[in-house]
């Protein structure tokens, strides 16, 4: 019997564990000797509406009622309403309110999955309304002009500014100085559930694949391909990397940004 001393006795709380990139990973923490505590909509050990305010309070009650945990991942989203409910603040909302409950593990880490849509430009102003935690008038301004997200949408400006609070939350105090880590793992296009309406159409499938290619890997990607970079960051393996924005995306990313970053 093989030992995973990384994640052997640890504890995870994982959103969005019923299908797609959660439950490859629920299935990669179970396989490694993880306890986990599934979350999602149905079919999960927690049964939680993330889109909402008392389905965010529950899920947190829930979690804490259960005891001690030593991860959580922020994975459910996607959908094609509440977008920026779920996408943001339901995963801001799980992490914010287990924190205390997670900084009492040895070795505490939190997760958040992102997207390649992320990169698309976004307005700003429902950006800015995100990350000042006024989701009434962030939903508002998507819902009083829905072309605001270009082709990607509320999604693309809800992953935008999960990868911006990430960044700004992960290296203070309340995160890495109470030595938990904290990460975003943003996946080009996957084979799940959320990604049906993009593999069903070959013309839209063809659209994505020229706009987003995927030169490692192919298109689309697989979940559990997610699921082993979310299992590493989490594992108590990770003793140095924190605030990334990890593309895991067949080198996507790369091919669209090239090396804008460093001139």
């Amino acid at each position: 019997m093989t030992s995973h001393p990384g994640f052997a006795g640890r504890t995870y709380v994982v959103t969005g564990s019923a299908s797609g990139i959660g439950a490859a990973t629920a299935a990669l923490l179970r396989e490694r000797d993880a306890t986990v505590i599934g979350c999602d909509l149905s079919d999960a050990e927690i049964q939680a509406d993330l889109s909402t305010p008392a389905g965010r309070q529950s899920l947190i009650d829930q979690v804490t009622d259960r005891g001690p945990i030593d991860a959580v991942l922020a994975i459910a989203g996607g959908g094609k309403t509440g977008l920026l409910e779920t996408n943001y603040f339901g995963a801001v909302a799980t992490l914010q309110g287990l924190r205390p409950l997670l900084a009492q593990s040895p070795a505490p880490r939190a997760l958040a999955v992102s997207s390649t849509s992320s990169l698309a430009p976004a307005d700003e102003r429902v950006v800015q309304a995100c990350l000042d935690g006024d989701e009434d008038a962030a939903v508002a301004y998507l819902e009083a002009d829905p072309t605001l997200g270009g082709p990607t949408g509320g999604y693309g400006i809800a992953k935008r500014a999960l990868n911006r609070w990430v960044r700004n939350v992960a290296p203070t105090p309340e995160w890495a100085g109470a030595g938990i880590a904290l990460n975003i793992v943003a996946p080009g296009v996957v084979d799940t559930p959320a990604a049906a309406w993009i593999l069903a159409d070959e013309e839209v499938r063809k659209t994505v694949e020229t706009a987003a290619p995927q030169p490692f890997g192919g298109f689309p990607g697989r979940p559990e391909w997610i699921a082993e970079t979310i299992c590493w960051l989490t594992s108590a393996d990770n003793r140095f990397v924190t605030g990334q924005i990890i593309f895991a995306d067949g080198g996507g990313e790369a091919a669209i940004v090239g090396d804008h970053h460093w001139r």
